[in-house]
């Protein structure tokens, strides 16, 4: 791709990351490319449909949240780094108002353009979920589409103005019950 190109790529994605965190996943496509000072033909050229559009500004997000379940793998304990990258996952879902429901339609879609990605981070959580339950910290009875929808729970939670304030605390109890022992160690946001 020319610097050019690249560069105009680059700054409609920047402006749609943007737009998406204030509007949510309904945000206009007419209204990204007005912000970014291009028709809405350019934007198109570029991002011929609106999930594609999305999976290219979430690919970024879903790659480094994938990173960062093989980093808690190797660096922590079982439960702390599953229960760390939960958190993560939530604080980040909860970043773009509506992905999540993109997220689970995308994964029973494998002509969804965001199915590999949300794949591809379903079975990293599974990885910790499993490498947990092996340690004996976490339930048995739990897989990673159970994980998955649980992530997505927690970050609907977020997206509703009455719940937000209890969100922390609703974080805790879900994950909490995730565990063997019921209980997570280091209160809400620590682990991150």
């Amino acid at each position: 791709m020319r610097a050019d190109a690249r560069k105009n790529r680059d700054h409609l994605l920047a402006t749609a990351g943007a737009a998406l965190a204030e509007q949510g996943t309904d945000v206009s496509l007419r209204d990204i490319a007005r912000r970014a000072g291009v028709g809405l033909a350019t934007l198109l050229r570029h991002f011929p449909t609106r999930e594609a559009l999305l999976e290219a500004l979430l690919r970024t997000s879903f790659d480094e949240l994938t990173a960062r379940a093989a980093e808690f793998e190797e660096s922590r304990a079982p439960e702390d780094a599953l229960v760390s990258w939960v958190r993560d996952c939530v604080a980040w879902t909860t970043a773009y108002r509506g992905v999540t429901v993109l997220m689970a339609a995308a994964i029973d879609d494998p002509d969804s353009a965001l199915h590999a990605s949300c794949v591809t981070l379903r079975a990293a959580g599974a990885r910790l979920l499993a490498r947990a339950q092996s340690s004996g910290t976490a339930r048995p009875d739990l897989d990673g589409t159970d994980l998955f929808a649980l992530i997505a729970a927690l970050a609907w939670l977020g997206d509703q103005p009455a719940l937000a304030p209890r969100a922390d605390h609703l974080f805790e109890v879900v994950a909490g019950a995730i565990l063997v022992s019921g209980v997570v160690k280091g209160a809400a946001g620590a682990g991150s």
